[in-house]
């Protein structure tokens, strides 16, 4: 057998087992689906037979090998979450995307944006050239900022001009969920998927990099907000919404932070706190992942949304996750979780659901 038809053969050999690994892939893509409808249905899914994103992940490099990256495995597999029914094509495992897709992606590779302003101006950050995508925008009307916060870590402060105060990245190996600002300590708050961040964007010399690292958590962190109160001094509640359907309080002081800076001239850098040493208060509202979550000051009250069609809204003032009370829920159809989605979510509340302050 000569040279030729030995490669012809090979090539022949992985198209097949390509193929093969191809038909694997759409029966595992097929039980996670079903997996996910299951539990949006509320049906109970034995521990042992449910596929985490670990079992997923190591299913796919066992079919395709180390080809497939972290983060691509991990986007697929939170699109497959999200939408068990939406449209998938295998390629997306190994990160291509459709024409558009890699039509915008191609322009982005030329310099790190940050979001487009216009499509005649762009608002970019030097340094990192890694696709990356903005998670969170929150503005910060007292202070005229803008604070973003991207997938990969990048926190970034803009002000009224649309130009860069400062930024911080945060070297976490999750995802960056969510973000927002600490009005009475001055901080800035993010969440990745296992962590709260605490950032002093404000300090001074190496303040880029001086932030906070609260953890363990109990559950994946989805979203985040920050209540924020008048008769609060030097301290704050900030609400969290996780995959288990909890909806956690955590309160934060300034001794946590200020007065352990003060105890040290170093260099601070990424200080792990331990979350056990945090007032914290938990309560599970909903029976699906906790999606959005607001305080309502004109209502005096949280709202959270989550994709359960049960449990969809639940509002209530912040003393029902200290007890076990009944609560205010609605049931929803399936996209009515976007109650809270909007900057004000209190009038859109009150004019559909007649509520009044609690």
């Amino acid at each position: 057998m000569d040279i030729m038809e030995e490669k012809r053969l090979s090539i022949a050999l992985q198209i097949t087992n390509f193929r093969t690994a191809l038909t694997e892939f759409e029966i595992l893509v097929e039980r996670v689906a079903a997996q996910k409808r299951d539990e949006r249905a509320g049906l109970f899914i034995q521990k042992e037979d449910a596929i985490d994103y670990d079992k997923f992940y190591a299913a796919v490099q066992e079919l395709f090998g180390p080809e497939v990256k972290n983060q691509d495995a991990k986007s697929f597999y939170r699109k497959l979450c999200n939408n068990p029914d939406a449209s998938i094509d295998w390629c997306e495992i190994f990160g291509y995307f459709s024409s558009e897709e890699d039509s915008l992606a191609s322009q982005m590779d030329e310099e790190n944006l940050v979001f487009l302003v216009s499509r005649k101006q762009r608002v970019v950050i030097s340094g990192s050239r890694r696709r990356d995508v903005i998670k969170c925008i929150v503005k910060i009307p007292q202070l005229d900022l803008l604070i973003t916060a991207s997938q990969k870590g990048l926190i970034t402060v803009f002000n009224s001009q649309m130009r860069v105060q400062t930024s911080t990245k945060v070297t976490d190996t999750s995802w960056i969920t969510g973000c927002d600002y600490l009005s009475q300590l001055k901080r800035i708050v993010a969440t990745t998927e296992r962590t709260m961040i605490v950032w002093d964007y404000k300090a001074q010399g190496g303040g880029q990099e001086n932030y906070f690292v609260i953890k363990p958590m109990d559950h994946c962190l989805l979203c985040v907000c920050v209540v924020s109160l008048p008769d609060q001094l030097c301290r704050d509640d900030i609400l969290l919404g996780d995959d288990g359907g909890f909806v956690n309080k955590f309160t934060v002081n300034s001794d946590d932070f200020g007065l352990k800076q003060a105890k040290s001239k170093k260099k601070l850098q990424n200080q792990v706190l331990d979350s056990k040493n945090f007032k914290s208060v938990k309560r599970k509202l909903h029976n699906d992942w906790v999606m959005k979550i607001r305080y309502i000051t004109a209502l005096s009250c949280f709202g959270s949304c989550s994709l359960d069609s049960v449990h969809s809204l639940v509002l209530e003032s912040l003393k029902r996750l200290e007890d076990n009370l009944p609560v205010r829920e609605f049931s929803m159809p399936r996209g009515a979780n976007t109650f809270c989605y909007c900057t004000k979510a209190n009038v859109i509340v009150t004019g559909v659901l007649g509520l009044k302050p609690f």
